[in-house]
């Protein structure tokens, strides 16, 4: 299958080499060049693994034994089979992404990334090593540490905002073990660490290193395709549950910074999925919110911290896709990436804003209201959510329509267990751990074993540096 730069200037690749290269040579990310065909309504006869791997075969034909990849990616490593629960909670349905081995969304496709990069080098007869860049607002970090631990052949660096990420996030990323892992806050926040990874990429570009450069953020297509699924598997549960009937059209809100996450959802309407409204839930850094309404892309703000730090973005690299899929005019895409670089901003012709209007809507919630969002739904409803699955809540509320709605939960409460003992009006005091253990006596929802296990875990990366470093980080691993 063929997949092209979203910015035209790259030759075609397949599959299998797209997912090696993360992004493309003119700084452009890979799309297929047509959605292929796909029977949506078999897939959602399948377990979770099956439909892992009759989607990422459609999508990605060139890397062969997906079967075996996905059954070695998740088998044993999430709390349940099912991997993706959904779950009713009041007026909505509640999609948990946290039951896997760092208790946050990305795991899912972190799981199944390493498994795709070493088999699409092995299918290219690739010998070198392959150096995998992160850069993470959170939660990407801890779990492409995991996927990527001691895997042969491949190495990681993970890069990291100092101070811009929760206490949990950070134990989690500086205490990760394995010979091949290397993490390093950056000075800045994480679009400064996003830039400074595609910069490298560029800098990289044509240099005779002793390394291969891929990606695990979601500019990676490997990285984009595995999260697909889980969209798949909602559906279907709410189809056991007799919720909807097959056809019948599902809403869903989901939490998104970088604009993966909720893509994901959209390729999963591409490939025959009866998606409704996918509503954009951002936080106070409500870039995403004013680009879908106005068709204005403006990074030009400050970028606030957040009780809801893995959204705390001003790039989105994924509406880059978008813009490709619904627009197909890569000349128009790298005219205004073109802008966003050199100008801080640009404006989508207004054809092109209509058709993503009338496929997503947009809302957000700062920290106050997604506070009252926490409390209020554990008093009512006695369902415990972290800060970004309560944004999620919150533009559900405000975008409630005539079909069920799905609010995508991104990562466990405990990760961010200050800003949720206060939403449940409880004791902050003491440690990370000292919380964690209070919100557990209080609450009776039990802590995640390997959070729990942090307390105990030594530090082995607590390395800062200024962004101008990271390319000399990198090359000196």
């Amino acid at each position: 299958m063929d997949y092209i730069s979203t910015r035209g200037q790259s030759p075609a690749v397949d599959s299998a080499q797209a997912v090696l290269s993360g992004l493309a040579p003119d700084g452009g990310l890979y799309m297929p060049r047509a959605i292929p065909a796909f029977d949506w309504q078999h897939c959602l006869t399948l377990s979770a693994q099956q439909m892992s791997a009759a989607i990422l075969s459609a999508l990605l034909p060139d890397i062969p034994n997906m079967e075996a990849l996905v059954k070695r990616a998740y088998t044993g490593k999430f709390e349940t089979e099912d991997l993706t629960p959904t779950v009713p909670v009041g007026d909505f349905q509640v999609l948990e992404l946290f039951r896997g081995p760092t208790s946050a969304f990305k795991d899912v496709a972190l799981s199944m990334l390493p498994q795709l990069l070493t088999a699409a080098k092995r299918e290219k007869g690739i010998a070198q090593e392959i150096r995998v860049l992160t850069a993470t607002s959170g939660d990407t970090g801890k779990a492409a540490l995991v996927g990527f631990q001691d895997v042969p052949g491949v190495s990681i660096c993970v890069f990291y905002p100092f101070g811009g990420v929760s206490q949990v996030q950070r134990a989690q990323m500086v205490t990760q073990e394995g010979e091949n892992v290397h993490v390093c806050a950056v000075e800045g926040n994480f679009d400064d660490a996003q830039t400074g990874v595609k910069n490298i990429f560029a800098a990289c570009q044509g240099k005779a290193l002793p390394f291969l450069l891929s990606s695990a953020n979601s500019i990676n297509i490997g990285r984009l395709a595995p999260q697909i699924m889980y969209y798949f598997k909602s559906y279907a549960d709410l189809l056991s549950r007799k919720v909807i009937s097959l056809g019948d059209k599902v809403d869903f809100s989901v939490p998104t910074g970088n604009f993966g996450d909720i893509l994901a959802g959209y390729l999963a309407k591409k490939l025959g999925l009866p998606v409704g409204r996918l509503i954009c839930a951002s936080n106070a850094n409500n870039v995403l919110t004013d680009f879908l309404t106005t068709g204005v892309y403006d990074r030009r703000r400050p970028l606030l911290k957040t009780t809801s730090p893995s959204m705390d973005i001003l790039v989105s690299s994924n509406l880059e896709r978008l813009l490709y899929l619904l627009s197909g005019d890569t000349a128009l895409v790298a005219g205004l990436m073109k802008d966003l670089s050199e100008q801080g901003f640009y404006r989508v012709p207004d054809a092109l804003l209509g058709a993503i209007q009338a496929e997503f809507a947009a809302g957000y919630c700062n920290d106050a209201q997604a506070e009252a969002v926490i409390g209020r739904v554990y008093r009512e409803q006695g369902y415990l959510m972290d800060p970004h699955t309560a944004c999620g809540w919150a533009a559900a509320e405000t975008h409630r329509g005539d079909v069920p709605t799905v609010v995508l939960s991104t990562a466990s409460p405990y990760k961010f267990s200050t800003a949720v003992l206060t939403a449940i009006g409880a004791d902050t005091s003491g440690s990370e751990y000292d919380r964690m253990e209070r919100m557990q006596a209080l609450t009776g929802i039990p802590i995640p074993p390997a959070l729990a296990a942090l307390r105990t875990k030594p530090e082995r990366h607590t390395g800062v540096i200024p962004k101008e470093k990271m390319l000399e980080f990198v090359l000196g691993r």
